[in-house]
């Protein structure tokens, strides 16, 4: 791509649109050369210092008539090529594929709505590191240029992009392509290409959207024939395997390692992977939402609140119990609630959760299902004395040796490397120690609890997680 120039063309309409770009770009040099250079000509030519003097006239309908003209037929020369290419792209007709993208804050949603690959839907998000885009770590060649999960469409074949939004307006622009459509909430727009040659294509947002607007990139590969049905058939697979069940009733640690995926593809930008938040968007960790009644947690999340968005129509049911249960079990939060799919489908439909439901699980489900291990205990700077809200995660590995009674328990203590290295290690065995003598008071005898060695957090990118005791079944 040339830094002061188009990217190159591979659609009919982008050439159209680059050869209109060079043949209006040379018709406007002409007439800035041409009256520039006739104006200074005059000026330096009939200059007074040479006695010259200005002709004393009002009007002259032949100069009136033809500045009149000679314009009129430049505007109308510029004019029908120009009209011939907007009618060509407004023309979606006869589409072999149709995808319906969604913009959101700050991702883009494809759906295929018609054509070979009807039913795949997902959504695509910034992948570029967040270290990068903290300053952290060099920036690659890709910076803020790649996503997770890229659109992909057939070459050769006529594509209809039909645009809409979920929030504030965004708008969807490939320059290769010579494709800009924006995406308005509540309305429909809809536009077109057809990719001559197989390759990766970039593109961007370019309606202003709020915070993370530079980074909701746009990114198509465009594959053969034999690649694009080779593509949509594992794609189709993938979504089998992968369907959520709204039905289960899934285990505290299928629903947090779910809830982690669904949390750092949509929660992190704003709350960020620590759950400490940025600026105006609030810490999670800690928070009054994510350790206070459950019903107002599931209600933020599906309503949203302020500048949060409303997740409702973006996350489906067993998504929303993932994520909720995940951000109040995770961090130094620790209640110990499980919200099933069920639950987040009743929310939806204006019953909120239980707190008494939450407390104790149906007796339906097994110790195993309400137990989720690994959990940690964090201590306070300094201090080996258990804190206050240890007793879930204690509870939760008791349950876990009585429905795992060949199973033992693994505590580990972790340091980091601030202060003495021996005062830390020794400060991590008598945490540990702390949290044997509590798995004992629960029920859990000490022949199945191992104390392991002391573990260091040299990253240094959460002091927290180095104040912890984690308990784990033993390898």
């Amino acid at each position: 791509m040339n830094e002061i120039n188009f990217q190159q063309p591979v659609t009919k309409i982008a050439e159209e649109l680059y050869g209109l770009h060079i043949f209006m770009l040379i018709i406007c040099t002409i007439i800035l050369i041409g009256v520039f250079g006739v104006m200074f000509y005059s000026l330096f030519k009939h200059r007074k210092s040479k006695g010259f003097k200005p002709a004393n006239f009002y009007e002259s309908t032949t100069v009136e008539i033809i500045w009149t003209i000679v314009p009129f037929i430049i505007v109308i020369l510029m004019a029908l090529p120009a009209t011939k290419a907007v009618v060509a792209m407004k023309d979606t007709s006869n589409a072999d594929l149709t995808v319906k993208v969604t913009g959101y804050q700050w991702k883009w949603g494809y759906d295929y709505v018609k054509g070979p690959g009807e039913g795949i839907s997902f959504l695509s998000t910034l992948s570029t590191p967040r270290s990068e885009v903290n300053g952290q770590k060099p920036i690659s060649n890709l910076y803020l240029q790649e996503v997770d999960n890229p659109l992909v469409v057939p070459v050769d074949k006529k594509i209809r992009i039909i645009t809409t939004a979920n929030d504030v307006v965004h708008s969807w622009y490939v320059p290769a392509f010579g494709v800009k459509q924006d995406a308005i909430p509540g309305f429909v727009r809809d536009t077109w290409f057809k990719a001559e040659k197989v390759g990766t294509y970039r593109g961007f947002c370019t309606e202003l959207c709020g915070k993370e607007h530079a980074y909701m990139p746009v990114v198509v590969e465009v594959l053969s024939a034999d690649d694009y049905a080779k593509w949509v058939d594992a794609q189709k697979m993938k979504m089998a395997a992968g369907a959520d069940d709204p039905n289960k009733t899934y285990t505290m640690e299928e629903l947090k390692k779910r809830g982690q995926q669904v949390y750092t593809s949509n929660c992190a930008v704003c709350h960020q992977p620590t759950g400490k938040g940025a600026g105006q968007f609030p810490a999670l960790d800690g928070s009054k939402i994510a350790n206070g009644p459950i019903a107002g947690h599931v209600n933020i999340v599906l309503h949203g609140k302020g500048a949060m968005p409303p997740w409702q129509s973006t996350l489906n049911d067993v998504e929303i119990a993932s994520v909720i249960t995940y951000e109040r079990n995770t961090w130094g939060n620790h209640t110990g609630d499980i919200l099933q799919p069920k639950q987040a489908l009743e929310a939806r439909n204006g019953k909120m959760p239980d707190p008494e439901a939450q407390a104790s699980p149906p007796a339906a489900a097994s110790a195993e299902q309400t137990a989720g291990l690994p959990a940690s205990i964090y201590f306070e700077t300094g201090k080996d004395t258990l804190p206050a809200d240890a007793n879930n995660a204690v509870q939760a590995a008791a349950a876990y040796a009585k429905a795992h009674p060949d199973t033992k328990l693994a505590l580990s203590g972790f340091t980091d490397a601030t202060g003495g290295a021996d005062l830390n290690t020794d400060l991590a065995k008598k945490r540990a120690q702390a949290v044997r003598d509590a798995l004992k008071a629960a029920g859990v005898s000490e022949d199945r609890i191992v104390l392991k060695k002391p573990e260091s957090i040299t990253d240094g990118t959460n002091a927290k997680e180095a104040h912890r005791v984690e308990i784990s079944p033993a390898a």
